[in-house]
């Protein structure tokens, strides 16, 4: 395999958004290098809102939680508990593929929650996953996508509502959507589903992509 996965923290164990950060960075520098195999880090975080580049001061939260400015694209963002974070930091091995790589982050995410009877899909205009209006509401967010790609290797990721407390997202203008709501799995199937009930299925969907998408250690980027 050119593709190692590394469980970093699930519940009760949350890992906070700077060392995830760091631990971000520092592998990407050596895959970059080839010094270390593309890596999917998966854990949930401790509350913490990230803003991306497109973030406006007036789009902050004002409720003491903290706010992390990153270089990933997109705007405001809440992650925590109950939130199963994927950060794939990949050798792509078609540095041009971001749309193709985006599309196969979203197909993974769809397949896992079929699993559980939840037709989520893509909306064209929109970043993530959604499940379409219906009887129980409008267009609302389940997972979110925010990534960089940088010396053609990959950085930040994805984040799927599990069992997470909507509450912070209140606060916010979620992802600047103002149109919209956002969901949880837990909600949408009325059963609790935590963050490590799907973390190794979300593995084995990943798998499937990984020809497709990574470098080969001895291989050249295209």
């Amino acid at each position: 395999m050119t593709l190692e996965f590394s469980q970093v923290g699930l519940a009760p164990d949350f890992v906070d958004y700077t060392r995830g950060w760091d631990l971000q960075r520092g592998i990407h520098g050596k895959v970059v290098a080839a010094e270390a195999p593309s890596t999917v880090l998966i854990l949930e975080h401790a509350a913490v809102y990230t803003a991306g580049k497109l973030t406006e001061e007036h789009e902050r939260p004002l409720d003491g939680t903290p706010v992390v400015a990153v270089d990933r694209g997109g705007k405001l963002t809440w992650h925590g508990p109950g939130q199963l974070v994927a950060y794939p930091i990949l050798k792509l091995k078609n540095r041009s593929g971001i749309r193709d790589y985006v599309e196969r982050l979203e197909a993974v995410m769809i397949a896992v929650m079929a699993d559980y009877g939840i037709s989520a899909e893509r909306i064209k205009g929109r970043a993530g996953v959604w499940i379409t209006a219906d009887s129980k509401g409008p267009d609302r967010k389940i997972a979110a996508i925010g990534i960089r790609v940088l010396d053609g290797v990959t950085m930040h990721g994805v984040a799927i509502n599990c069992n997470n407390d909507l509450a912070p997202y209140a606060q916010i203008i979620a992802c600047g959507i103002t149109d919209a709501s956002v969901t949880t799995m837990s909600i949408e199937t009325a059963r609790n589903i935590a963050p490590s009930d799907i973390a190794d299925r979300f593995v084995e969907e990943f798998r499937k992509h990984e020809e497709a998408l990574v470098s080969s250690p001895e291989g050249a980027l295209l």
